[in-house]
């Protein structure tokens, strides 16, 4: 009996759920199938996203204003739903049945949009705004049904996105050093897949959409997020996926209540824990900033323990049910839990500026000359820059930085995920600055040409827009592949799928904010005989330039409040258990 459990993943099973086995499941071989299968959900995904702005304005007749918070809420939208994947995968389902759920439903969303598109009698009637007002945007039975695919589609991807990476990183054996350094490169090259997915989607298919039409554009989307399913599949002999545990939700909550409601007097925790032999896991130390040190220790040792605080008291105090008596493990994950929100609040802002390379940076680009030599590029192929940026620094920071990092410090991880993040969210205040002077550069020529009223390109080239991209690019895959390995290691075991969806949920809470800041801003900007900052027919009349200010002010101030909680944070000394 030991001898097979010495030969199998505790906690874990293969597809047809038998348990999995070390010598057969589980490796980089096993996250390959992974990374193939998110190039091309992110592909299908970004090739609707990245140019729906100009799908809604010209096809649907949006105002620039409700088309940006059309787009943002729907990003928004699909990155909150990864929240119900991760729970699902935690909860009932494994990672891999969420996946394959949540690809047909995306699948089903985009042979709605291509439906619609393919049809003009779903459509608004064509016009040229040049000509006069178009009529009022899309309503009634042709909007419902817009929203309908859209939305579906926002829930395909949230759930895929809940559960994608968590499937790729547990992949990897986190008792050996070998197999955390793999995970790292996992969510290292995770983000380069995103990237890589994106490239494809801004370019080529955005081509196509703006010369072919937007029926093969969704088709292509459509048949990209077909296709990833059979890829997923292929690699389905070769996956160890974690057994769901139970509600994460549930834990948390009777915490919650035993330390609210439990009343005063000794709880003896020691003695509920006591029926089971004292697990061995791996303890993390660290002696330097960022040093990580493995050793074996029992579970019940944790360090953190020792502090007392509200929480504790639901494993100290005597509960008022038997059904809210807590083990002081249970009580140490909570805290866990609650100890990653504010790093978690901290990443909203920056999410919030990536939400402007989907809205007024392509409306910017819009407006500008747009050819390369006798190339005309799309407004929506933009996100190329930042793309092709991580595609190239990813492998960089894998390869070249990380080892050149942990021979300078000494440590296993070379750079801590807190470090990262924190550098992302500073290249986000870079980067709305770098916005604000373009913009000012853009609306000074169309001053000078005379051309503030004109619909026509502005004699200055679209490249202007690219530093914007490329500091917000670079942020995006310091702060992303920070976030996902730093909520999935540092999280406890059932509640792994829901953490790592915290960093889409950040994302997604980034692109609410966005609307509700647009919202604010012209509510503040639009007293009295004053205009609006955004608000308008033509972004040339817009104040974007002080928008983009007030944003870099907002993401610096949110750099100090992510220093405060870093400096204070404290790396979770107890990691999973193993066997020996």
């Amino acid at each position: 009996e030991q001898g097979l459990a010495s030969e199998t993943w505790e906690g874990y099973v293969d597809w047809r759920n038998r348990p999995a086995l070390r010598r057969k499941h589980g490796g980089m071989l096993a996250a390959s199938f992974v990374l193939a299968a998110e190039v091309m959900e992110n592909l299908a995904f970004l090739a609707t996203a990245s140019n729906l702005v100009t799908y809604l304005l010209g096809h649907m007749h949006f105002s620039p204003a409700r088309a940006a918070n059309t787009v943002t809420n729907f990003m928004g939208t699909a990155f909150c739903l990864a929240l119900l994947g991760g729970f699902l995968s935690d909860a009932f389902c494994t990672s891999y049945l969420i996946y394959l759920l949540s690809a047909a439903v995306e699948f089903l969303g985009l042979v709605v949009l291509t439906i619609q598109a393919s049809a003009p009698s779903l459509q608004p009637p064509n016009c040229n705004p040049t000509r006069g007002p178009c009529e009022a945007a899309v309503s009634g039975g042709k909007a419902a049904m817009f929203f309908a695919g859209l939305y579906l589609v926002a829930l395909g991807v949230g759930g895929i996105k809940g559960s994608l990476p968590a499937q790729g990183a547990e992949q990897f054996d986190e008792g050996t050093a070998q197999g955390r350094k793999d995970r790292s490169t996992f969510f290292n090259y995770f983000v380069f897949c995103l990237a890589f997915g994106g490239l494809i989607a801004v370019t080529f298919v955005v081509w196509v959409e703006d010369n072919l039409g937007w029926v093969w554009g969704f088709a292509i989307s459509t048949a990209t997020i077909l296709l990833s399913i059979p890829v997923f599949l292929a690699g389905s002999a070769t996956y160890r996926n974690r057994i769901p545990i139970g509600s994460p939700f549930t834990t948390v909550a009777k915490v919650l209540c035993a330390a609210i409601f439990s009343t005063r007097g000794a709880h003896n925790a020691v003695m509920d824990m006591s029926t089971t032999p004292p697990r061995m896991s791996v303890r993390e130390e660290s002696k330097d900033e960022g040093d990580q040190v493995f050793v074996l220790k029992a579970a019940g040792e944790n360090p953190s323990r020792r502090r007392s605080g509200f929480l504790d008291r639901a494993a100290q105090r005597k509960p008022i049910h038997q059904a809210l008596a807590c083990t002081a493990e249970e009580v140490e994950d909570v805290k866990v839990v609650v100890g990653l929100m504010p790093i978690f609040l901290s990443t909203i802002m920056l999410s919030c500026c990536l939400a402007q390379l989907n809205t007024f940076s392509v409306q910017q680009a819009a407006s500008m000359n747009t050819k390369l030599g006798s190339l005309t590029v799309p407004p929506a192929s933009l996100p190329i820059f930042p793309v092709v940026f991580i595609m190239v620094l990813a492998p960089l920071y894998d390869h070249i930085i990380v080892p050149f990092a942990r021979k300078v410090t000494h440590t296993e991880s070379g750079i801590t995920h807190l470090q990262r993040i924190g550098i992302g969210l500073l290249l986000s205040v870079v980067a709305m600055a770098v916005a604000a002077l373009v913009e000012v550069k853009r609306k000074n020529v169309a001053t000078r040409a005379g051309m503030l009223d004109s619909r026509g390109p502005l004699p200055i080239s679209f490249l202007w827009i690219a530093p914007q991209y490329l500091f917000l690019g670079s942020a995006d895959l310091f702060t992303l592949a920070g976030l996902l390995e730093f909520f999935f290691t540092e999280s406890p075991m059932g509640m792994r799928s829901l953490a790592t969806s915290l960093s889409w949920a950040s994302l997604a809470l980034g692109f609410y904010l966005s609307s509700v800041l647009v919202s604010i801003v012209n509510s503040a900007t639009g007293s009295g005989s004053h205009k609006p900052w955004l608000s308008g027919g033509s972004l040339n009349h817009y104040r974007l330039e002080r928008f983009y200010w007030l944003m870099a002010a907002l993401s610096f101030a949110n750099f100090l409040h992510f220093l405060f909680w870093a400096m204070r944070y404290k790396y979770r000394s107890s990691k999973r258990s193993c066997t020996r």
